[in-house]
């Protein structure tokens, strides 16, 4: 029986000395961080990144920027930080980390960046993981992340065409672009579909005035004929059946008047 006591005790006086020690380094560690000057809490927070543990690296980029809001190390954190929260899934903190940096520093020879990252933030946010592993079809869907993302990627563009990012926003748009004019589309047939060709007629002129080259626009072309003619605005129709015979040129929908062609997709 002292024996058992004896070993109890031995064990009490282990687990003591370990919860000592640990405490110790978490008193240690906390001080060397209090202690620590910008570069260095920013090279632990590079780490981090390499290491892939971006949420650490949030801690630590914005920890950095709280205790050195005027550092050179803290202007590269909020570049860093855009990345760090399109990484770790933070949508919204990442889309003002990108608008924080550009307001702030409009003249900043990485503002490009922070412009596609906030394009790109919004390009990802489109589909979750199940839309697009069933491949689920955006267009029914209200674009608002498109358009965001469109508009960050033009602003890239336009302000900045030389920049090393703007071949990929280019690309990008295109692919935005045309999801936006398949939404007008979508909604312009949605309409034929329920009588309302004044609404039809209106989503597929917008589709066509502004998305021109887009494939869609073919298909809202022939909407906005069948539209016409079921309004007996037949001036109207014609116009738009020449408009669309001269880009279209030998297309066999063209010869069947009486068919709801527009229904082709």
């Amino acid at each position: 029986m002292r024996l058992r006591a004896v070993d109890r005790f031995a064990r009490v006086m282990m687990a003591a000395l370990l919860i000592a020690v640990l405490g110790t380094g978490c008193r240690s560690h906390r001080e060397d961080d209090a202690k620590s000057g910008p570069e260095v809490i920013y090279s632990r927070a590079e780490k981090s990144m390499k290491n892939g543990d971006f949420s650490q690296a949030i801690k630590q980029l914005e920890a950095l920027q709280s205790r050195f809001p005027f550092s050179d190390s803290a202007r590269q954190a909020q570049l860093d930080l855009i990345y760090d929260y399109y990484r770790n899934h933070e949508v919204d903190p990442a889309v003002d980390a990108a608008d924080t940096f550009i307001r702030e520093n409009p003249t900043n020879a990485r503002v490009d960046y922070a412009y596609y990252m906030k394009g790109l933030v919004y390009f990802e946010r489109q589909a979750n993981f199940l839309e697009r592993w069933f491949g689920a079809d955006l267009s029914a869907r209200p674009p608002t992340n498109a358009k965001k993302s469109f508009d960050a990627f033009q602003s890239l563009v336009q302000k900045y065409p030389h920049s090393e990012y703007d071949a990929d926003a280019r690309q990008r748009m295109i692919y935005l672009r045309n999801r936006l004019a398949n939404f007008e589309l979508h909604v312009a047939q949605y309409y034929m579909r329920r009588g309302a060709y004044v609404g039809a007629i209106n989503r597929a002129k917008y589709c066509i005035e502004n998305y021109d080259g887009a494939p869609a626009v073919q298909a809202s072309l022939a909407v906005l004929i069948e539209a016409y003619r079921k309004l007996h605005m037949d001036d109207l129709a014609a116009s738009a059946q020449k408009v669309y015979a001269d880009n279209y040129p030998g297309d066999a929908r063209l010869v069947e008047q009486k068919r709801a062609w527009w229904k082709f997709f």
